[in-house]
């Protein structure tokens, strides 16, 4: 018997729980969601949490739901949170192949295993064809500020890591035979979801880490750049008040001799202003001259 669930209520669920006898703890669990994936025993009960993933790629975001499954010796009880189409395509694949089915409860959760992390595989190509872009993009000179672009990708990785990290233990376990129900024909099936899920978990790990190396050469590039422009803008200051030192000089002057009193002697020297221009002129000439020394122009 198979009976598959949608974001049930504890009230909902409380009927099966009573007729399956399911255990407290599990079905806590399965109401609740936002679990990690995981593998639990209960008796001759197997729970499994699983995460299935999808990435859409024009907002660069992975969409996650989440699976329980409940395995009896003769009943599975799927739940599903979230938009996942898994169990309905586990369903198609068993009914299509008689051999696999042939195995049980054990071929349910392998396939529902199956389905997800090669999910899990093309997530990991997709996000590495994002971190390729972006990497050109910051080492490769393209205009623009890439830091908000990678965090939020990084974000969505760290995201994705912790569906695909904890996963890789449970399905050890089922490798390893230690979950009643599961025979070897069945390890070896799960031998293969073993390996694609550690070939995702080493590339997201690997993408985490270059993700954090990215970030950091973007936030040095964007701090040499405003180095840059703090640069700039002093020398645009130095030269600003090199020429504003500079006016002031006849500025002065002029405002000096500009005033209207009765008793300044100079007003009446013959030569007097011609005496003023010179002066001006050899100040403005010498504040020049000592400015362009200093490189302030």
């Amino acid at each position: 018997m198979w009976i598959g669930l949608s974001q049930p209520t504890a009230a909902e669920f409380a009927t099966l729980q009573r007729e399956l006898d399911l255990p407290q703890l599990a079905v806590e669990d399965a109401v609740k969601a936002h679990q990690r994936p995981k593998l639990e025993r209960y008796d001759d009960l197997t729970f499994a949490v699983v995460k299935p993933a999808r990435y859409v790629d024009h907002d660069e975001v992975v969409r996650m739901s989440e699976l329980a499954i409940f395995l009896g010796p003769h009943v599975i009880l799927t739940v599903r949170h979230g938009e996942t189409d898994v169990p309905a395509q586990v369903r198609r694949d068993l009914e299509a192949d008689p051999e696999l089915l042939a195995h049980g409860p054990a071929a349910v959760l392998y396939r529902c295993l199956d389905l997800v992390v090669d999910e899990y595989l093309s997530i990991v190509g997709s996000i590495g064809v994002d971190v390729d872009e972006i990497e050109d993009q910051v080492f490769g000179g393209v205009p623009g500020e890439h830091a908000e672009r990678i965090y939020k990708l990084k974000r969505e990785v760290l995201e994705f890591r912790r569906a695909v990290v904890p996963l890789v233990a449970p399905v050890q376990q089922l490798v390893d035979g230690t979950v009643p129900g599961v025979g070897p024909d069945a390890r070896r099936n799960f031998r293969d979801v073993h390996d694609h899920l550690l070939r995702a978990a080493d590339a997201i790990e690997g993408y985490d880490a270059l993700l954090t190396n990215v970030l950091q050469a973007e936030l040095a590039q964007v701090t040499v750049e405003q180095n840059r422009v703090s640069v700039r803008q002093n020398e645009d200051m130095r030269k600003i008040s090199a020429w504003a030192a500079i006016a002031l000089v006849p500025t002065a002057i002029a405002g000096i001799y500009g005033m209207n009193f009765d008793h300044m002697p100079e007003l009446e020297t013959r030569y007097g202003y011609f005496v003023v221009l010179g002066v001006i002129v050899a100040a403005c000439v010498g504040l020049h001259a000592l400015f362009r020394r200093n490189h302030w122009l």
